[in-house]
């Protein structure tokens, strides 16, 4: 299937590993031209030259961390100076550390908003602009099955989510007449170094192992097995496609069935 993705412009936000390197590699495979970021500047690079090396893309990339608005703002300036325009905006970030409710103090809840919920919005403004004037855009936001199904625990990525979650369902309204769509990408238990963290995490709290956290996932999930990143990858690039102009406003899980709500 032509995507009709050849030429396009993708950023794709916190992609040196784990769910972004995947989304980079996969809408890179499909013809984009790709502009990447991360805040570990060699393994950024690293990261880009495979991308390039594998799929035959042009690939930028630019040191920055999405938590800052002036990162934003120089990554974005960098994605308009290699080519003119950003098609396609992937927001992602780095996961909040575990918590409950009182364990959490407020500097990791601004820390978490800034991570997850402004970062989101800054990326979104300084590309939508754009956007509008050409009649074309796709705007992605990788969040989580926790804004369905919140996760014990997780107290941050819980709320935080679920915050991207309602500005994305308001902006897809605000944006779908000029072209642009607005959906959300729910990836579940992934093998990523994410879920490495949180396998640890869980284990130094219930004093098990981390192989215990990763049986008791496969019991949950129906398909029995943990996600590759490939897989929500694939979702990403089909939503960035033309073939995907009449849908918007959507929050799509990638979880092998285990939200078990219908919606």
């Amino acid at each position: 299937m032509d995507l009709g993705l050849r030429d396009k412009v993708a950023l794709v936000a916190a992609s040196s590993r784990g769910l972004g390197y995947a989304i980079a590699h996969e809408l890179g495979a499909e013809g984009a031209a790709i502009v990447m970021c991360a805040r570990d500047e060699r393994r950024l690079a690293e990261a880009a030259r495979e991308i390039a090396s594998a799929t035959g893309a042009r690939v930028v990339s630019v040191a920055a961390d999405v938590a800052r608005p002036a990162d934003v703002s120089n990554l974005v300036g960098r994605a308009l100076e290699a080519f003119g325009r950003v098609d396609v905006l992937v927001t992602n970030s780095g996961g909040p550390p575990p918590g409950t409710f009182e364990s959490t103090s407020l500097e990791a809840w601004q820390a978490a908003v800034d991570i997850l919920l402004t970062s989101a919005i800054e990326l979104s403004r300084a590309v939508l602009p754009g956007m509008k004037q050409r009649r074309f855009g796709r705007i992605l936001n990788v969040t989580s099955i926790t804004v369905k199904q919140p996760i014990d625990n997780l107290i941050l990525s819980n709320a935080l989510r679920a915050a991207v979650t309602g500005m994305a369902r308001t902006l897809a309204n605000e944006v779908a007449s000029f072209g642009i769509t607005v959906n959300n990408l729910l990836p579940g238990y992934t093998r990523t170094e994410r879920l490495t963290e949180l396998a640890t995490a869980t284990a130094s709290r219930t004093g098990g192992a981390p192989a215990d956290f990763y049986e008791r996932l496969e019991r949950e999930i129906p398909a029995r097995r943990l996600g590759e990143p490939r897989e929500l990858a694939a979702l990403c690039a089909f939503l960035a496609s033309e073939r995907a102009s009449y849908i918007t406003g959507q929050s799509i899980a990638v979880d092998g069935g285990w939200i078990k709500g219908l919606f």
